[in-house]
């Protein structure tokens, strides 16, 4: 069935004109109460505001000289078609089209049926066109994100085959690239390898924009040499410089050694989780407080977890994203630590790759967590690879 004409909108200064369109698109099924006339270009843009689906512009109008009226117009609509009405039977409606009109009708020739198909073709042209402009802005778009995406998230600096590692990354925003976690991977000349992940209160771009601060400024102390023990109180400064505004961040800082040593800083994280021999569990360790919270950087620096891992372990560090996934929303006390643990164990019994194990973790929480999410585990291949004698 053929859609009814609506909402049209003519912006001609010459009454016997005028008549003709009206009974023209009368003719054609357009009810009266849907046509707007104005005599001038003026009157024309302020009923713009009614959002007609078309607009039926004559170019003779007493307050426009020649394309004067069209450009008016096409500079204050970029979604309504303007179909120019010319008396002429020159190349004034070609330049019209040309100069931004989705069509021209010459007066002498209107018929209810050409006035009527010239409208449905230059609607349904002009919604094709906004569809492919979107279209491309949104590829424009993918591409940008997936630069940024390649630029800001890290790439695990791994020189040789003593640890592994895989990750897992999720904004919570929609169509965000990054949030506010953050993580990255680091083997050091002397062989040991560095590890952090951290999570930003909020996910928002402000926050995703301090979570990038952070990680770069994260491997930028671990490469200089910083000690262990001052990354934590480094990055509480820098995170008071950057964000005076109260933003706290809860920090896992991890290194082992090849002698399979791990040292454990946490502020205000969630514990690692230690995989090994077909079981997992989180590691007791002992907990700081987040950094940037003002007056309470210990004295010391953070408190230092020591364990030791075996060739074939892994530990996988997470943010609260992915325990939201797991938390049980029906449940007062559950807050994903238990039924993360037993879908890891579960995954630890399958044979795979590691991006595997988190691949399986991830598709197997029953919820999709609104908070930004990042997963890295850290498997200890083999102490000796890459010595030298």
């Amino acid at each position: 069935m053929t859609q009814r004409l609506s909402g049209v909108l003519l912006v001609e200064d010459d009454e016997g004109d005028a008549l003709l369109v009206r009974e023209c698109l009368r003719d054609a099924g357009l009810a009266d109460d849907d046509l707007i006339w104005c005599r001038t270009v003026a009157d024309g843009v302020d009923a713009l505001v009614e959002k007609p689906s078309c607009v039926l512009l004559d170019l003779g109008l007493p307050d426009a000289e020649g394309l004067s009226a069209l450009h008016t117009v096409v500079a204050e609509v970029t979604t309504t078609p303007v179909i120019v009405l010319t008396g002429r039977h020159d190349r004034t409606g070609v330049e019209a089209v040309a100069a931004g009109a989705q069509d021209y009708l010459i007066k002498d020739d209107l018929t209810p049926e050409l006035l009527d198909r010239t409208i449905r073709y230059a609607v349904q042209r002009r919604q094709t066109q906004l569809t492919e402009v979107q279209l491309r802005e949104e590829r424009l778009l993918a591409a940008e994100n997936s630069r940024l995406e390649r630029g800001l998230l890290p790439k695990p600096l791994l020189r040789t085959g003593f640890v592994s590692c895989a990750s897992h990354y999720r904004p919570g925003r929609a169509r965000a690239v990054l949030g506010g976690d953050f993580y990255d991977v680091v083997e050091l000349p002397d062989g040991r390898v560095r590890a952090v992940i951290g999570d930003v209160m909020g996910h928002g771009p402000d926050e995703a924009a301090l979570g990038v601060h952070l990680r770069v400024a994260w491997r930028s102390l671990v490469l200089a040499g910083v000690p262990d023990d001052e990354i934590l109180v480094a990055l509480s400064r820098l995170l008071e410089a950057e964000s005076p505004g109260g933003i706290f961040v809860t920090v896992c800082d991890v290194a082992i050694d090849r002698d399979l040593g791990a040292t454990i800083q946490v502020a205000g994280h969630p514990p690692p989780m230690l995989c090994a021999d077909g079981a997992a569990a989180y590691l007791e360790v002992a907990f700081g407080p987040p950094i940037g919270i003002r007056d309470e950087v210990p004295p010391a620096g953070w408190p230092v977890t020591r364990t030791t891992l075996q060739t074939g372990s892994a530990l996988l560090l997470y943010t609260d994203g992915l325990l939201d996934a797991f938390r049980q929303v029906d449940s007062l006390t559950s807050v994903g630590l238990d039924e993360l643990l037993e879908i890891a164990c579960g995954a630890l019994g399958e044979d795979g790759s590691l991006d595997d194990l988190l691949a399986s973790i991830v598709a197997q929480a029953p919820i999709r967590a609104v908070d930004d999410t990042a997963l890295v585990v850290l498997r200890v291949d083999d102490p000796g690879a890459g010595r030298t004698a």
